[in-house]
């Protein structure tokens, strides 16, 4: 499967129209549409889509600054937020994928952040098990949620072999 890594461009927002979240994926997280108006009000914000074969399958934030404090006090990590594959394309390794791809983009796009942190809905234990077996860590940190705890997990970015 050959993914592709690519921060939001208006022209992308027919991929956009065309993702797919349930009520239940939406309770867990923001949906694409509404994180990249916020994404267009902060510059700290980063749509990124992940495509194959040029549909959208996954989608998440990268956030900057501010946006880290609540989840970790390191000035050089960047959160990652509002993550989720489009129902349709489940089940498929899109969201692992994905996560295996973003240490490299971060790289590339980051060159100063060593550290990724998410917060991770306390019952959701399908993606607790997703973010440890890509690398994340859960070093018992928790953070509030909007609607509940969160456990933060970090990966820290290794520097590149060359």
């Amino acid at each position: 499967m050959t993914m592709l890594l690519m921060f939001h461009e208006d022209k992308a927002q027919t991929l956009v129209e065309q993702y797919t979240l349930t009520e239940e994926q939406l309770r867990y997280t923001n949906s694409p549409k509404d994180s990249i108006e916020l994404a267009k009000q902060d510059n700290s914000r980063h749509a990124i889509l992940a495509l194959v074969s040029n549909k959208l399958v996954t989608f998440f934030v990268l956030h900057e600054k501010e946006g880290v404090k609540p989840y970790s006090s390191n000035e050089q990590a960047l959160l990652i937020r509002s993550f989720s594959t489009d129902y349709y394309e489940q089940g498929k390794g899109y969201a692992k994928r994905a996560l295996q791809l973003l240490p490299d983009f971060v790289r590339k796009h980051f060159p100063h952040i060593n550290e990724l942190v998410l917060g991770v809905n306390v019952p959701n234990i399908a993606a607790q098990k997703l973010y440890k077996r890509c690398g994340f860590v859960d070093e018992g940190r928790q953070a509030k949620g909007i609607r509940e705890e969160l456990k933060v997990m970090s990966y820290y970015m290794k520097e590149t072999q060359n």
